[in-house]
């Protein structure tokens, strides 16, 4: 999945099969030590993975760091059925009933126009301003980003029953 040029359109390059490893290995870690993280997401049907989702601690200094993302990645014959925003949808119930948080935010190259409508399907906020990503250089065409935020008050107020 991370080495699919159409999966990893919206990042700088694709990840080796090593960077690969080692960022599950990262996400392992962090499940380990804060019970929380981004997780694999597998079809119920059959076990198979499809992607993960979840939440990650950006270790850039963001513009509106500190702060709580909410992320998801599938791979490309799991796309437009609805997957992450399920799997993102529950990730949030987790993080703002079990976990307490109180908001959590998404960002994505600008021109990522399918997260950026999966963001828009969990009912997130879009921030009126954009930002340079710090790991891109400014001339890429990925640097400028978006920011969307969702706070527990809005969750709660769209899902009466969470």
């Amino acid at each position: 999945m991370n080495r699919d040029p159409e999966v990893m359109a919206f990042f700088p390059s694709a990840l080796t099969t090593t960077a690969s490893d080692n960022l599950a290995q990262r996400c392992h870690l962090d499940i380990a030590k804060r019970g929380w993280g981004l997780w694999a997401l597998e079809l119920a049907t059959s076990g198979e993975f499809i992607g993960f989702t979840g939440f990650n601690i950006p270790g850039k200094n963001l513009p509106f760091s500190p702060c709580i993302e909410i992320a998801w990645r599938l791979a490309r014959p799991y796309w437009r059925q609805g997957y992450a925003t399920e799997a993102a949808q529950a990730a949030l119930e987790f993080g703002f009933n079990a976990l307490g948080f109180s908001e959590v935010v998404a960002f994505t190259a600008q021109n990522n126009f399918r997260s950026r409508a999966v963001m828009l399907r969990l009912n997130m906020q879009p921030s009126d301003q954009n930002f340079l990503h710090p790991d891109i250089d400014p001339q890429h065409p990925l640097a400028e980003h978006v920011l969307f935020n969702l706070t527990r008050e809005r969750w709660h107020a769209t899902h009466s029953d969470a």
